[in-house]
């Protein structure tokens, strides 16, 4: 079993139609595991699920051997998760080392060596740290907003979409920064359109259709097939 699972997971948002159907998605620490798949094919909604933010009918969450289907998002932080929303994931008026600081709200100890380690991992951030984050890049935000997640020292960090809007230049730089957190020991669990590209660097990945696991296996395998390649990939 996976570090942390979302096992045989159906549902969806308040009293609609559920749009997860029996769809499982995992990770182990040191990895990254991608969700991929067409528009509309519940690739962040599973995301939501593992994080909590949306009620399972069926199926469990799972980390590290634990069930914690029933917490609260704000709980499975204080297990050792994160989560970068896609949008509206930095505070603009706030500078960017405020906005780590915010990150850290749940730590009660020194966070000085975490604030290094993010400069070292995005050194721009450092360079800006006192300038307002709505002022930055695209991508630059989206540094910030990882950066802050990684001020939790979480165990697994889960990003929907984390190279939306920016463009493929800043896009290989985030995937290589991605890469190296993932050397570090934590467990990543990506939603990605750039379906090719996210492939490319991870350990595992999952195709959905409709909310349903299409196909699954590790990064490679997936690209080199022919189904998902004429699917999914553009040939």
């Amino acid at each position: 079993m996976s570090y942390l699972i979302g096992q045989n997971m159906t549902g969806g948002y308040g009293r609609g139609a559920d749009i997860l159907h029996d769809c499982t998605v995992g990770v182990e620490k040191g990895e990254i595991a991608v969700i991929v798949g067409p528009n509309g094919a519940g690739k962040s909604t599973a995301m939501k699920a593992v994080f909590g933010m949306l009620n399972l009918r069926e199926g469990s969450v799972m980390i590290d051997g634990e069930d914690i289907t029933g917490l609260s998002p704000q709980a499975r932080v204080r297990k050792g998760m994160a989560f970068v929303p896609q949008t509206e994931n930095v505070f603009p008026s706030m500078t960017v080392e405020d906005n780590l600081r915010m990150g850290a709200f749940v730590r009660e100890d020194d966070i000085t060596d975490s604030m290094e380690q993010v400069f070292g991992l995005f050194p721009i951030l450092e360079e800006k740290r006192l300038q307002p984050a709505g002022e930055l890049s695209g991508g630059q935000r989206q540094q910030v907003a990882v950066g802050r997640a990684l001020m939790t020292q979480p165990k697994v960090l889960m990003l929907d979409e984390p190279t939306a809007g920016v463009s493929p230049i800043v896009m290989d730089e985030l995937f290589d920064r991605i890469i190296e957190v993932a050397r570090t020991g934590i467990a990543i669990l990506m939603v990605e359109q750039n379906a090719k590209q996210a492939l490319n660097i991870a350990d595992k990945g999952y195709v959905l259709v409709q909310g349903r696991n299409r196909f699954t296996d590790t990064g490679a395998a997936l690209l080199a097939d022919p189904e998902v390649r004429k699917a999914f990939l553009g040939g």
